[in-house]
């Protein structure tokens, strides 16, 4: 089974007919509508982390629209509010709007939502589909994929449970497989199993340092935040 995150249900278009986009888009820009006067009464003292659920809502309806600088803008907003509260979960909601957006940042911001969501213990399947997406961006032969698919499978693994265990870990298998197939000619057990310890990915003390340079390679100079000053305040 497929199994993809969904940060929301609002996401509209995709309607079967044209008739049916019509009322789609225009259900949609009556929700971005209410989502504006709903940040305009909103109190003073209202909490970062209550602004910033609109403003997602918002920012996900923008992305169906085709609004992208509009979408982005609005989770940029949230993200700083949400990094200051230290909401994680939720600012990792707005990279993942902020990547879909497709902006000159985009790639930067998903760098920086999937290293919040693997230093922080959030929503395994937001984790899981953060770190899809580096594997839909790099290239074929990259070591990039296996590293974020390997590390995927490290955080389903140790953060699933239940049946949210078997559904999120038979998926990022079958992503390293994937990845396997396209990056090396993999198309048996026996050669999974030399490829995984070819590229060290059995062991987390190697993959996950690793990862750490995929990002700071989408990231480049544009980091977002203090991330000495976040592990320094991390349990040691």
């Amino acid at each position: 089974m497929t199994h993809r995150f969904i940060t929301n249900t609002e996401g509209l278009l995709d309607a079967d007919s044209g008739e049916d986009a019509i009322t789609s888009t225009v259900l949609l820009e009556q929700r971005i509508t209410a989502y504006e006067d709903q940040l305009k009464a909103l109190p003073a003292d209202t909490e970062a982390v209550e602004k910033a659920k609109i403003q997602i809502n918002m920012g996900i309806a923008l992305v169906d629209l085709e609004r992208g600088e509009e979408a982005f803008a609005v989770a940029r907003d949230a993200f700083d509010s949400l990094i200051k509260a230290e909401a994680w979960g939720e600012a990792v909601h707005t990279c993942k709007i902020m990547f879909a957006a497709e902006q000159d940042q985009s790639l930067a911001a998903l760098g920086q939502g999937v290293w919040l969501s693997v230093t922080f213990p959030i929503n395994p399947e937001l984790t899981v589909a953060m770190l899809e997406h580096i594997v839909d961006e790099t290239p074929e032969d990259s070591d990039g994929a296996a590293i974020a698919a390997a590390v995927a499978h490290y955080i389903a693994d140790h953060r699933a449970k239940g049946k949210e265990h078997e559904e999120l870990s038979f998926f990022t298998n079958n992503l390293l497989a994937t990845v396997a197939r396209r990056h090396s000619n993999v198309d048996s057990q026996e050669k999974f199993s030399f490829w995984m310890d070819k590229l060290e990915l059995n062991d987390p003390e190697k993959f996950l340092p690793r990862l750490r340079n995929v990002i700071d390679v989408m990231v480049q100079d544009d980091w977002w935040v203090d991330r000495d000053a976040i592990w320094a305040s991390l349990p040691s």
